[in-house]
């Protein structure tokens, strides 16, 4: 009786190991399944877009957006040069204020130059300025040939340039501050001398005295009464 007992307390306890072991994998498998519900629902959440902004997903029909390319602002005619930065002094009630004055000359090569002269208590901002106050002062010279019509002098303070004309092939003999104003000008062939003050400030205004006092060949005949090949004759 006692092995009958025993045989059947094992099999019992068997039988509700086997139905605890069951148990226990219903309830695993509820829980996993459970927690990849949560995880499916959280990518979901993550997926949609927030209220008020678009999504950034594309659909597979749909083109790629367009890339704006930035279009090259087209170069300016006109050239500038600079000549001379030079440091001033200004005594002023409490001490001395130092600034920068620039001297730049501004032609576009084509029978236009200026020049510009301005002061700032920065080199760059000097320039600028002396750039924006050379556009202001602009003169026409009368090319002829690649050469200035006739000879001419011109003056400036103590400064003094005797300009005259040369042949082709020739091209710009001139040194200091008269070259940068007859290269912007536009003229190739030139003899230039600068006589007085070695000033750079003198002997370019000296230069543009000269440019200006120049005169047409056109006008010499009008006052004349003569056509330019008359003239030039």
């Amino acid at each position: 009786m006692d092995l009958e007992n025993k045989e059947e307390l094992n099999i019992e306890s068997a039988a509700d190991a086997k139905e605890t072991t069951e148990v226990v994998e219903e309830a695993s498998a509820e829980e996993t399944a459970e927690k990849a519900e949560e995880v499916k629902a959280e990518e979901q959440v993550e997926l949609q877009p927030e209220e008020g902004k678009p999504s950034k997903r594309r659909s597979r029909g749909s083109k790629k957006p367009k890339i704006e390319t930035i279009e090259e602002k087209p170069q300016s005619e006109w050239t500038e040069q600079v000549v001379q930065i030079n440091r001033v002094t200004k005594v002023v009630k409490g001490g001395k204020k130092l600034s920068f004055r620039a001297i730049v000359i501004v032609g576009n090569k084509k029978g236009q130059v200026g020049i510009g002269c301005a002061k700032a208590a920065e080199v760059i901002i000097a320039i600028q300025k002396a750039i924006a106050d050379g556009r202001k002062n602009l003169i026409t010279v009368p090319i002829f040939k690649t050469t200035i019509p006739h000879p001419i002098s011109g003056k400036s303070g103590a400064g003094e340039v005797m300009l005259r004309p040369a042949s082709q092939g020739t091209g710009i003999i001139a040194g200091g501050a008269v070259r940068p104003v007859l290269e912007l000008a536009g003229i190739e062939n030139i003899l230039a001398k600068s006589l007085g003050s070695k000033s750079p400030l003198n002997a370019a205004y000296a230069t543009i005295n000269a440019l200006k006092a120049l005169t047409p060949f056109h006008e010499v005949a009008k006052k004349r009464g003569l056509t330019m090949a008359e003239l030039l004759n």
